[in-house]
Formats: C-alpha cells, structure tokens, sequence
C-alpha cells in the first residue's frame, strides 16, 4: 500500500497541537497555581478566527491584523494558550509593581505570575512543534482576536496564538 503525505498531513499537525497542548498543561506554574486556557482551532473555526482578526485590523486601522488575519488561513491548526487575570494572593511580591495581591486586583493590574506562565507554557508548546518539524509563529494579533471571540471563555484576558503548518515553506514568515 501507498499513501502520500497529502493524506496525512493535516491529521499529523493535529495530533502534533494536541502534544503542544500536553506541554503547555505540564509547563512550570508559579506557586502551583494554573490559570491558563488551552485549545486548538481547527477546520472553519480557523476561518473565524482569521475573519476576527481581520476585523480588529479593519476596526483598529492597524496593518498588522489584516496580515496576520490573512495569514493564518494557511493554517492547518492553531493551538491557542491563554491565562485568566488572577492573582496568587501573596502578601508580599510586587513583581507586577503594586506591593501585594490585594494592590495589584484594586487597580485592576496583571499579575507578573500571569504572563510569567503564560510564557513558559508558550515556550514547552513551540518546542514540541519544533521537535516534531511543524512550521509555527507565536501571534499576539490571533491572540487577541480569540480573546475578543471569547474562544478561550470570558475570563481569559491575555492570550497567544500559534498557527501550524506541515508545508514546504513556512507560511506565517509571508511578510507583505
């Protein structure tokens, strides 16, 4: 039996978001405490993420949307990973600038340990990407755009996305 790539492949990146999802869950978390979102985009969900990001690009008269927006349709998955805005509680930190927790959620602040996680988690996903030859980009415009749709539920307040391609070339490093 044959069987060429072109049958595989899309199922190949998916199972290959769902691993970067594992590592994402299983990334480092400050104080043990885990307040990220995780998911993959797939098929016409794709489709209205690209539509959302280029509406915020149209909205916001901003170029870098509208070629991200464009761009990820190219995507055979998009793994996004997102954090709540929540605080760890600690009396004493400041790491996010304000003298403790209770400072940092009266001004409505981020927590450092927030986007500290988010990163790491970020950082183990892309890996496995890297480790299994899967073409990606970290995007904050799809990000945002899935934050704005509400992909990742309503409490999720920053978050990135990650397009996946399988192709001879690279499609998110496509610079208009």
């Amino acid at each position: 039996m044959l069987e060429k790539e072109e049958k595989f492949n899309r199922k190949t990146v998916e199972q290959v978001a769902e691993k970067m999802c594992l590592a994402a869950r299983t990334a480092p978390k400050g104080c043990g405490r885990d307040f990220l979102e995780i998911a993959v985009v797939k098929d016409v969900a794709i489709a209205e993420l690209a539509k959302k990001t280029v509406e915020i690009g149209n909205r916001e008269e901003n170029k870098t949307f509208l070629r991200d927006g464009e761009n990820v349709k190219a995507a055979a998955a998009i793994v996004l990973i997102g954090t709540k805005k929540q605080t760890l509680g600690l009396k004493y930190c400041g790491l996010c600038g304000f003298s403790n927790c209770a400072g940092c959620e009266a001004k409505k602040g981020v927590c450092a340990f927030n986007t500290g996680d988010l990163g790491i988690a970020i950082g183990s996903a892309v890996s496995v990407a890297m480790d299994n030859r899967v073409d990606n980009r970290i995007m904050y415009t799809i990000g945002k755009a899935a934050v704005e749709a509400k992909f990742l539920g309503k409490d999720v307040a920053i978050a990135y996305g990650i397009p996946l391609s399988a192709t001879s070339k690279n499609p998110f490093f496509d610079r208009k």
